[in-house]
């Protein structure tokens, strides 16, 4: 079947206002659900996953088991809703994709009666999920970088690639907060605060919207609160954790961002899971915060409420629970929005308002998107430039998602995101030349920089006859590429999360014979138990997987300056080498140019900027902890347990030094509804170029509830010459000090606060004391979110 750039795909016979783009896209979707049978509405509820079924390991959770048999031509003449993962299923060169895609489309719209086109989604947490796509670093290392401008590029280059091939929504950000390291799925996170996780995530959002892909924010909500940190644990949080840690990142990416969908998360909260959930998909989601986008099932996640949860008896009454709480679209394949649910509509348990209410939306969504107007095309831009292509050979190679502008904002943020946690006595840089000792399981293994959603290793692992798809240098390489003058050893070890000690002899020697040793130790990523970090491959303790501990005490027994390197997905309890590392590098899966980005940080070449977006712990055990903590949460006298971790939330260093002066103290009294500004002069006074981060936490002396001794509100990357000062201003508004108080309400309480200026969650360098006037307030969704700052 031909595929041209035009003419357009005809009208069909169903014509009507629908097809008219000048008319108001809700009355447009009126006019056609009035049209439409209940097998046809239905149809738009649902994706199908071509390519996935029962056989093999699976790529999502119970995929084996809730994966029906799909007959495609049977299903399409009443039309589809979504095209789950067209590329990210197996590997498939990006230009070829494109085209099996546009003649997937033809199909659909041919066999409808309405002609209207699927919507295509795919993963897109650490870049486009698909072959030869670029390895941006995960999410967590965006945390790192505190840049949100650096995150909104990153996400629009991730956008407009997906977007060319003929992909419409990514199922990203992911806005969990932090609760429990050990946590698999820490990795996929910003971070450990909601401020930091929900300003990031918001500019992700806008970067992904701006090149015209709905974005989905996950996983609403909860998921990272799982009991014992086991993926799809019970959530025990209380009203209050949900309210002021949970929720606000997610609600500042609907109003902040204009987020377009939602994902439902698998937990369930005090034994009612999200999918069945009325109160949070629509007295929340919807009734409160005014979201008008769509919320999409997380994978199976329908069916887990009957095979899981046992909330529902049966497909049918799966349906109803999820459609009545207000998840709209079934993912990733017809289960029960299908045949069930239309049997349980003729029955009387299911109305057909319901369905018609999730149709709206999802209707409204693909006219937003121009899937209903009567000039769509199925060839995507990516394919546009060619003569009416219809030869997979003839298009293979031409369409390249790993471009170099793409590599270089892979290097940009893999270079910000990296960490100096410790350089006590100036070990790093290191000198050009001498006798460099490169050990330790992740030193020299591309897979070393990749989350549990590149694709490599999601789809790629599963097809080792197919090369890689991009280059990906390993730190070996990129040590020997960055040190030319330098004579580098190598030896592995050990293995990630093996217990074979056979290869220790040959690191240790390597190490004795070295100037210095970099240990470049960490996780191997991976889903449901085949990695150390990653969906479902939570951990028992934060001890650093396998036996890499002994390789690391072994190392440093030579006597030999040793640089640790960490490539994880989580931080690891680090206080058994506390004081006894030559220097410490924390790099969270920094991305396909993660190797070079952390050659440069050991050379100097690059000056690290990166800040924790999670505490490292001191001991392995004593999880979960962050730093949100009350007064009876920190270390104290009445418990022998230290919770103190050992590098806190937002602490890095840098090869340069800052002097902080603080501006005019601003007003010590401060009405609950009003602003003040905040301000700092940072000098850079060190004799090279770098950035400061200033943090601005608030602490609240006493209120009506407990309170975090400290929680981020505000926060400036600020890039300095040599020599240079530049102040920094915070609008800081009352709103930001609101939490919710004992009537359950979100209040302004007035009284006392703190605002401390800070280069961590424990540096505090200057103080601002405030004293809020006037009533309580009580404020909801509309209140500000977000401390604009200012660079002078």
């Amino acid at each position: 079947m031909a595929i041209h750039p035009s003419p357009p795909v005809p009208v069909p016979a169903a014509a009507g206002a629908w097809r008219d783009p000048s008319l108001a896209p809700e009355a447009r979707v009126d006019d056609l659900i009035g049209r439409m049978s209940l097998e046809e509405k239905t149809a738009q509820l649902y994706g199908v996953w071509v390519g996935a079924d029962s056989a093999g390991d699976g790529v999502a959770p119970h995929q084996n088991a809730m994966c029906d048999p799909v007959d495609l031509p049977a299903l399409i003449p009443r039309g589809l809703g979504q095209l789950t993962r067209p590329f990210g299923t197996a590997p498939v060169d990006p230009a070829v994709g494109a085209l099996a895609l546009a003649r997937a489309q033809q199909q659909i719209v041919a066999a409808g009666r309405f002609g209207i086109p699927a919507l295509a989604h795919e993963e897109c947490l650490a870049g486009f999920t698909t072959w030869g796509a670029t390895a941006y670093p995960v999410p967590l290392a965006w945390g790192a970088t505190f840049d949100p401008g650096l995150v909104a590029e990153m996400a629009y280059r991730i956008g407009r690639d997906m977007r060319g091939v003929g992909v419409h929504q990514g199922l990203a950000p992911v806005l969990d907060v932090v609760r429990d390291l050990r946590w698999g799925r820490v990795e996929e996170t910003i971070g450990e605060d909601p401020y930091l996780v929900g300003t990031i995530g918001t500019a992700y959002v806008r970067g992904l919207r701006s090149a015209g892909i709905v974005a989905t924010l996950k996983h609403f909500a909860g998921y990272s609160a799982s009991a014992g940190a086991r993926n799809l644990a019970p959530v025990r949080a209380g009203a209050r954790e949900m309210a002021d840690v949970v929720l606000p990142p997610f609600e500042m990416a609907v109003h902040e961002g204009g987020a377009d969908s939602v994902m439902h998360s698998y937990s369930e909260v005090d034994g009612v899971p999200a999918a069945a959930d009325p109160e949070l998909l629509t007295g929340l989601l919807r009734d409160t915060w005014g979201f008008d986008g769509t919320v999409v099932a997380d994978y199976f996640g329908i069916g887990f409420l009957e095979t899981l949860h046992r909330v529902a008896a049966d497909r049918p009454d799966s349906a109803r629970l999820a459609l009545t709480a207000g998840v709209d679209v079934e993912l990733p394949t017809v289960r029960a929005y299908g045949e069930a649910l239309i049997g349980a509509v003729r029955a009387g348990a299911v109305a057909e308002g319901l369905v018609d209410r999730a149709l709206r939306r999802v209707l409204l969504q693909k006219c937003r998107l121009g899937l209903l107007d009567h000039d769509w095309s199925p060839l995507p831009p990516a394919l546009r430039a060619a003569d009416g292509p219809t030869d997979p050979e003839a298009v293979r190679g031409s369409v390249d998602l790993d471009p170099p502008n793409n590599r270089a904002l892979a290097r940009r943020l893999a270079e910000q995101s990296v960490v100096l946690l410790a350089n006590p006595d100036g070990a790093l840089p290191l000198a050009g030349a001498g006798r460099i000792a490169v050990v330790g399981p992740r030193a020299d293994d591309p897979f070393a920089m990749l989350g549990c959603y590149s694709f490599p290793g999601h789809v790629g692992v599963s097809h080792p006859e197919v090369p890689l798809g991009i280059a990906i240098p390993t730190v070996l390489e990129a040590v020997r590429a960055e040190f030319p003058a330098a004579e580098v050893a190598f030896a592995p070890g050990c293995d990630v999360d093996g217990p074979d000690p056979s290869d220790l002899p040959a690191a240790v020697a390597a190490a004795r014979d070295a100037d210095v040793c970099v240990a470049v130790l960490g996780d191997q990523a991976g889903l449901f138990g085949r990695g150390t970090s990653g969906e479902g491959c939570d951990a028992a303790d934060l001890s650093l997987p396998g036996i890499q501990a002994e390789l690391l005490d072994a190392l440093l027994a030579t006597g030999t300056p040793v640089v640790l390197v960490l490539l994880t997905g989580r931080p690891y309890a680090l206080g058994r080498w506390a004081g006894r590392t030559a220097a410490v590098v924390q790099a969270f899966f920094p991305g396909e140019e993660g190797g070079p980005a952390v050659a440069g940080i050991l050379s100097g070449r690059v000056n690290p900027s990166g800040r924790l977006p999670v505490g490292v712990p001191h001991g392995p055990g004593g999880q979960p902890w962050t730093y949100l903590q009350p007064p009876l949460g920190l270390a104290n006298e009445v418990s022998n347990l230290d919770p103190t971790p050992l590098f806190p939330f937002g602490h890095g260093l840098s090869y340069s030094s800052f002097d902080w002066e603080p501006g005019p103290a601003g007003t010590g009294a401060l009405p609950t509804d009003g602003s003040t500004d905040v301000e700092v002069t940072v000098r850079n006074t060190g004799d090279r170029d770098g950035a400061e981060v200033v943090q601005l936490y608030l602490h609240d002396p006493v209120a009506q509830t407990t309170r975090p001794d400290m929680r981020l509100v505000g926060y400036a990357k600020v890039p300095l010459s040599a020599g240079e000062a530049r102040r920094v201003r915070f609008r800081f508004h009352a709103d930001l000090a609101s939490f919710t108080g004992r009537a359950g309400r979100r209040i302004v309480e007035p009284g006392a606060l703190e605002l401390r200026l800070a280069a961590s969650s424990t540096d505090v360098r200057h103080t601002v004391r405030l004293d809020l006037t006037g009533p309580e307030r009580i404020v909801d969704h509309r209140r500000r979110m977000v401390c604009d700052v200012s660079l002078d």
